[in-house]
């Protein structure tokens, strides 16, 4: 796709789109060809132990203009969306930032500014991962107050877990958090929001053919190399494809069968994706991806 003719070279870009849309190859484009330095806005390619699964930007491309967040966090540590923000505000004082990334959640906080919730406690947090795996969802939401659930995704797991856990460890539901909000670090109007629209058979066609080269490219082995010390209640171990191919290399799934329901997946996830897009980034410039 094409970078819009009437950039501003001083001001920061944000670039969101769902996965496989492209954005990595925009934002290294402009950064090349107007200059910046490319942010992190995935919540998956922080994680050091995932590079291949995550399609964090390859060595070749992190050589043609530098690029933070990426690949930092251990896959064993938990990593919020409250680190993130912390870790950005340095950033936005130095050169122009691009930042990229399909975590709507980070776009939002950046935007529009991020309620300042407690931590939640380990025993909580485990309390909640058992609750999500042996009971669903349906527990988590029956203890989740009426303008709570309200407010959230009720078919997205994790949002519903972490209202939960926020209910559960403060007393206080997350929507009177979030009313609470403390001003934006980078309000809208200071930046040059692109969201990139993708047609959903023509994203899921370039779904399939990266998964495949994700395998090509050694995501097999990534996996293998993870096995060691592996537990599906790490965070990095949500990252899409971690559960299918571990569970081929522990013989529950052919390769077949774990290519594709990995494929399902990350089709299911670019799903919910576009769906935050339209709901929260309705102000935000669209970029087709047949330019």
């Amino acid at each position: 796709m094409k970078i819009p003719h009437d950039l501003d070279p001083d001001r920061p870009v944000l670039i969101a789109g769902p996965t496989a849309s492209g954005k990595s190859a925009l934002a290294l484009a402009i950064a090349e060809q107007r200059g910046g330095v490319i942010v992190n806005a995935d919540a998956f390619q922080v994680f050091a132990n995932w590079r291949l699964l995550t399609a964090r930007p390859d060595p070749a491309e992190a050589a043609r203009a530098e690029h933070r967040l990426y690949g930092h966090v251990p896959g064993t540590q938990g990593y919020s969306v409250g680190h993130w923000l912390r870790e950005v505000a340095p950033l936005l004082t130095g050169p122009r930032v691009i930042i990229v990334g399909g975590t709507g959640l980070y776009f939002t906080a950046l935007t529009e500014g991020l309620a300042d919730i407690p931590e939640t406690p380990a025993a909580i947090r485990a309390e909640a991962d058992r609750l999500r795996r042996t009971e669903g969802l349906a527990a988590m939401l029956a203890g989740l107050d009426d303008e709570t659930l309200a407010r959230i995704d009720q078919q997205n797991p994790m949002r519903v877990q972490r209202a939960w856990e926020v209910q559960q460890s403060t007393g206080r539901g997350i929507a009177a958090w979030q009313a609470d909000t403390p001003p934006p670090l980078l309000p809208l109007a200071d930046a040059q929001p692109l969201l990139i629209e993708a047609p959903r058979d023509w994203l899921n066609a370039r779904i399939t053919r990266r998964f495949d080269a994700m395998l090509a490219a050694g995501a097999l082995e990534e996996a293998r190399a993870n096995l060691p010390g592996w537990d599906p209640t790490h965070p990095s171990a949500r990252a899409i494809g971690a559960r299918e191919l571990v569970a081929h290399l522990q013989g529950e799934l052919t390769l077949d069968a774990a290519r594709a329901a990995a494929s399902i997946a990350t089709r299911q996830y670019a799903k919910r994706q576009r769906s935050w897009f339209r709901a929260r980034m309705s102000k935000w410039r669209r970029i087709p991806t047949s330019d």
